[in-house]
């Protein structure tokens, strides 16, 4: 049995999109023909792939079973036909915050494949650039894939990356900014940005509302979203309250970063891309991840820390050991499929 790519991608499009006419409109053709498509694939496979009614479009168990592995043959099709045309573009990361240094790894990948363009982009958040994944604008993201619903996790990939200390990023005329560390208990005082009105960042207000609701805190009304770090300095000041943050922030004009302690709570920071992606960047950028996580064990708990059970459970199901930065299985580093860059 041959299976036609096009038949493929029109299957996964509509698993994604979970909707004929918006499946139609993303791959520019006719309803009708994307149904006959989808229709002759499930006459090959002898199975039928989606359940249809006149409200909702469902993946059968077939159709979920399928859709794994037809990503990853779009993806090696796709890689094929660039290599052989010369035609591969480069692989685009994002790095959230346009201004601050690039993620250690990123730095280590270029150094890796320096024949290989990675070139940096600046979304903001993993919501959004989970979003720009979606619609191929994106390729890779650094960020919280904990927070994410389980409905955008679908189809996507995760590489724990470092366990990040949570600070407080707060004006220089600030009463908080007299404690050298910020215990909790003070927080309790003070209501907390979390940026609840920052659409792009959605899996930040989630860790927000988690740490609220364990230690009593109080979270902000939610204010329009700065861009950039010059009105992110405007904003702590026209607002007068404790952002969120994580303690490697800075460069924010007239701020200054204070470390929550007592307990230090901590965010789990992601490698996150679409499952399938093949690319020489991203395999360079896994490379990277391992050496820095072999070096600095930046997933080593502190003493007298707190993680969200959410973000607990990426780890565990990541194959890393309760408190500790040890490997316990295999993770997505180590894929048989991505070969070494040294």
């Amino acid at each position: 049995m041959d299976l036609h790519p096009r038949l493929l991608r029109v299957f996964v499009t509509v698993a994604e999109e979970l909707h004929f006419g918006r499946a139609a409109a993303r791959l520019y053709v006719a309803q009708q023909a994307l149904s006959r498509d989808v229709r002759r694939l499930e006459e090959q496979l002898g199975a039928a792939l989606f359940t249809r009614s006149t409200r909702r479009v469902e993946l059968t168990a077939e159709g979920a079973r399928l859709l794994s592995g037809a990503r990853r043959l779009l993806a090696l099709h796709d890689e094929l036909v660039a290599e052989v045309s010369g035609a591969r573009g480069p692989l685009l990361v994002d790095v959230n915050m346009q201004g601050h240094e690039p993620p250690q790894p990123l730095v280590r990948a270029r150094e890796l494949a320096p024949g290989v363009e990675i070139l940096a982009r600046f979304h903001g958040g993993l919501a959004s650039g989970v979003a720009a994944m979606r619609e191929g604008r994106l390729d890779v993201s650094f960020g919280r894939f904990a927070g994410l619903p389980a409905d955008v996790r679908k189809g996507l990939a995760q590489v724990p990356v470092r366990l990040d200390p949570l600070a407080l990023l707060v004006p220089e005329d600030h009463p908080l900014t007299a404690l050298e560390e910020v215990p909790l208990g003070v927080l309790a005082d003070f209501p907390l940005d979390a940026m609840a009105g920052n659409p792009a960042t959605t899996e930040w207000t989630d860790l927000g509302e988690r740490l609220a609701e364990e230690f009593g805190l109080t979270l902000a009304t939610p204010h329009a979203p700065p861009v950039g770090s010059h009105e992110m300095g405007l904003y702590l000041q026209r607002h007068q309250e404790p952002v969120l943050a994580t303690a490697k922030i800075g460069g924010i004009p007239g701020a200054v970063v204070r470390p929550l302690v007592d307990p230090v709570p901590l965010a789990l920071e992601n490698l996150v891309f679409p499952e399938g992606l093949r690319h020489p960047g991203l395999d360079a950028l896994l490379q990277a991840v391992t050496e820095f996580r072999r070096v600095g064990r930046p997933l080593r708990r502190p003493p007298h820390s707190w993680l969200p059970e959410a973000d607990e459970a990426v780890l565990r199901r990541s194959g890393h050991g309760h408190g500790d930065g040890d490997l316990r299985g295999p993770t997505a580093l180590s894929r048989p499929d991505i070969p070494k860059i040294i």
